[in-house]
Parts: structure tokens; sequence; C-alpha cells
């Protein structure tokens, strides 16, 4: 692959395996795009299926054998809190360089890399507290325990819209364990990840704990799902992309973690704070461009103010300021890249094909403040029925569906019928509602007069085609280890050979 010569030279970056920063088997590189300018500012190693061998081999010995299996897991976990206070330190970088790879603000982005830390800290606190059972067996003259053990080798393929962040939600836990890694990022977003590297390496990991192979999916992600010695997959991305890594998973018989798309709904009820709800509506679908998967994509509104929603809706998000990421005062960035900036812009086409209102937005930003950037007006459709494709399917950028509702019953329906089932919002005073509605919506995360808050202490993942598995939590880790039944008799004699105990 032939790249050609840039006024400005670009940076370039390795790969990490085995503890050594690498190139690519090919020699091959790939450009990342800085979507604010719309140019190329990186150049990545372009991974394929000999690179991932190397990286899944590294990782197996270091898992057999080494330093790696020899530490306690209270030695485990003081490593997992050194990198935390060094991601403390180089925060500021890291989000710097993701804001330059995927377009999103530097200020969501310098509150998620100083929370990052928390994972690590959180995970290497729990390393040393997974207990296991003695069982009061049945069975005479014998003592039974069981024991966790971790799987083994785990791929984890990050996407782009927050790749340090989602890295933290699988490698934590994954090490807290006991196992080795191998990381694939998106091949639009691959340097912070490779930037967090540089950090990880300061920590003491033995070789070959952790690896990093970047490329495009089929060269890359693709081996590294099929490869014989990797235990688990964990994967944050499409639905699509997910539905062909669990088939080609399920031929190796392995442990699947999937985090997948969604079309959430934000429910606003006529005795919600109508503030606070049009605030709670702009995060669940503005913030971060949209880009992310429990954005709040459809907005369910009671009939009766609907029309005096939207309208102050509509006003409050005419103030959000568009531009370059990297300034505080921008509230709307670009798509992270143009193959999704083009999506999003053609779900705008089908949308108003749909017969859809547009009541703000509806196309490509054309301000001067967004240069040649990859940027989308902020954009609210009415008039929006359940059944239309912009109602449900996701577009994963910032826009807006608004349907109407008449009572609790049809808001349910409404939020239920999609493929989908990540996170759902609910607006209102009445707290009897707020539980009923928790109870009832299809949804693995319900959030009540706020909305898109995480936490590594809880539990993340979706219902139906949102994914399998959760993350976060204490009770995560055990997704990443397998749990062994140990038998030893006491008897003074073995019995009847021929007869099953």
């Amino acid at each position: 692959m032939q790249v050609q010569a840039k006024s400005q030279p670009l940076e370039q970056y390795k790969m990490y395996i085995d503890g050594q920063w690498v190139e690519s088997a090919s020699g091959d590189h790939f450009e990342s795009d800085n979507p604010f300018t719309g140019q190329p500012w990186a150049l990545i190693p372009k991974g394929g299926k000999d690179d991932v061998d190397r990286a899944v081999q590294a990782a197996h010995r270091a898992f057999v054998s080494g330093d790696w299996p020899k530490l306690t897991a209270s030695q485990r976990g003081a490593l997992l809190r050194k990198l935390g206070d060094l991601l403390t330190t180089h925060a500021k970088h890291l989000a710097e360089i993701e804001v330059r790879d995927n377009g999103k603000l530097i200020a969501e982005m310098s509150a998620q890399l100083n929370y990052v830390p928390q994972w690590y800290y959180y995970y290497g606190g729990l390393a040393d507290k997974i207990e296991s059972s003695v069982i009061p067996i049945d069975k005479p003259d014998n003592f039974n325990y069981t024991r966790y053990e971790p799987l083994g080798v785990v791929g984890a393929i990050v996407p782009w819209n927050s790749p340090l962040l989602l890295t933290a939600w699988k490698l934590a836990p994954a090490l807290a364990a006991g196992n080795t890694v191998v990381l694939k990022p998106s091949e639009y977003t691959s340097a912070s990840l490779l930037e967090f590297m540089r950090v990880f390496e300061q920590a003491g990991f033995p070789p070959g704990v952790v690896n990093v192979v970047t490329g495009f999916g089929p060269d890359a992600g693709a081996p590294l799902v099929e490869h014989p010695l990797v235990a688990k997959i964990a994967f944050t991305g499409s639905e699509k992309t997910g539905r062909m890594i669990y088939e080609t998973a399920a031929r190796g018989l392995k442990r699947v973690g999937l985090e997948l798309g969604g079309k959430s709904p934000n429910i606003v009820f006529d005795d919600a704070d109508m503030d606070n709800a049009v605030k709670g509506a702009i995060s669940g679908i503005f913030a971060a461009t949209g880009q992310t998967c429990i954005a709040g994509s459809r907005l369910l509104v009671q009939d009766n103010i609907h029309d005096e929603f939207v309208d102050k809706l509509v006003v409050f998000a005419k103030t959000a300021t568009m531009g370059d990421p990297m300034s505080l005062d921008t509230q709307v960035g670009p798509v992270t890249n143009k193959p999704q900036y083009r999506k999003v812009l053609d779900y705008i086409d089908i949308a108003k094909g749909e017969g859809v209102q547009t009541r703000l937005g509806g196309a490509k930003a054309e301000r001067p403040e967004c240069g040649d950037g990859w940027f989308v007006e902020p954009t609210v459709f009415t008039g929006v029925s359940n059944a239309m494709r912009i109602a449900q399917e996701e577009v994963f950028g910032p826009v807006l569906s608004v349907i109407p509702f008449t009572d609790e019953d049809e808001a349910v329906a409404i939020a239920n019928d999609v493929i989908y089932g990540l996170a759902a919002g609910v607006w209102t005073q009445n707290i009897r509602r707020a539980i009923t509605m928790a109870d009832r919506l299809q949804a693995g995360t319900v959030w009540v007069n706020t909305y898109r808050a995480v936490s590594y202490m809880s539990p993340f993942g979706g219902y139906k085609r949102s994914g399998l598995g959760r993350e976060n939590g204490q009770d995560m880790i055990k997704d990443y280890m397998q749990v062994k039944s140990v038998w030893i008799s006491t008897a003074t004699e073995v019995p009847n050979p021929f007869v099953m105990r």
C-alpha cells in the first residue's frame, strides 16, 4: 500500500505485541483522519492474520508461563491500581488524542479520561475478593469445593466512539480475573489506544499480558475471533457486526460478550419538570453528537404537552455551539468518520421521504466555524410514526425522532416496539409511575429524571438485539472466569467401582 506524501508529516504509530513496539508483518499503514479538519493526521499499522497470530501466541505464552500466572490476585490488583495512577497523570494528553482522532468534545473526553482510572482501581480492588465455596455435599466421605479460574486469552474489540472508556470496561475485569488480552481498536480510532499502551507499559505488567493489533475488521478482527487460542470475545459495536462475531465464535464454542446497538426511548410525561426534561432530551441525543449506543433517539412525549415541549426543545437546541471540539465552548462536534457522516445524512433523507416534519436541522452543517469537518446540524423530526425506519433503525448521529403518546400503556407499547433494548429514560414526578415504568420497559438500563449516567459499579448491557451479557459491577468479573468443582474423598476404602458415586 502506497501512502501519498503530505505537506504536514503524519504521526506514525506501531502496534504493541509481546511487550514490544512492532510494525505490521506486511509493513503497510493506513491513515487516520481528524474529523474536524477532514484530513489525515496519523499513520496506523495495517495488521493482518499474521499479526493477530503473533499477538495471540504472545498472550497465550504469557497466560501459561512466565511471570503473570505466578502473581497472586493481590499482586494483579496492585498492578491495576498502579495503572490507574498512571492514567490519572496522563489523562489530559489521552483526552486530546481522542479528540483529534474521533472528534468528540474535549470537555467530554477530559471528563471520561479522568473517570477511566476508576475502573482500574475498582477491579484492582476486586481482584483478590472473588471467593469460592465449600459445599456441604450430600455424599458421605467427600470434601467438595469450588474455585474460580481465568479463561485464558481474551480478544477485546473496541469501537470508535469512546475507545479508552470502553477498553477499560473490558480490560480491567479481564486482567483482574487473571486473563491475558489482545485488543483490536476500530480502524477509525486506533491512536488513543496505542497512546494508552505507552502508559500501560510503565505499570510493570509482564510482556504479552496485553497486546494491540490495529487494522480493519476482515483483516484483523475476523482472525482474532477465529483464532483457536482465544477463549472469549468481548465486543462493542454494531448489531450487524455483533451477529457475525457471534456466529463465528459459536463455531469455536467461545465465550462471547456483546454490547450492540440501541434505539432508546426517552419518555416525557405531562407531570415532568419540563425544563429538566428538555435538558434530558438534549443530553440524550445531541451530547456526543448522538454517537453513543445509549442515545435517546426516540423522544416519546405525552400528547397534551407535545407541542409546548417540542417548541422549548427546538429553542434550546438552536443555542448549541458547533465547531472545534478542542474548544471548551463547543457543544456539538463532528461525526467521527466519513462513512458514518454519509450514513447520517442518508437517514435524514430517508426520514424526509417517509413524510416527517423537520423542526430543526435536517442537513449537513455549513457554518463557518465547522470548516471542512464532518458536521451534521442537530436535527429534530416530528410527525414520526414508530413504524418508520427513522424510528426503528439506529442512526448513530444527532437526529431525534419525536413521537406522541396518550398514556402509560401506549408509551410502554411504543417504547418496547423495537428490536433493541439497551436503555430508556423516564421523566415524571410520580414515584409510582417511575417504578412501574422501570419494571415494564424492556431495557438493560432505565434512567428516571436523568440520562447517560454510567458507573464502574453498575451493570450495563442490553435486552434483545442490544447484546449478550453485562459489563461493569462486581459480578461481571465472573464473566471472565470459569468455575471448577474439586472433589476429595476421605474414605478409607474405595467402594464398588462399577457404581457411580
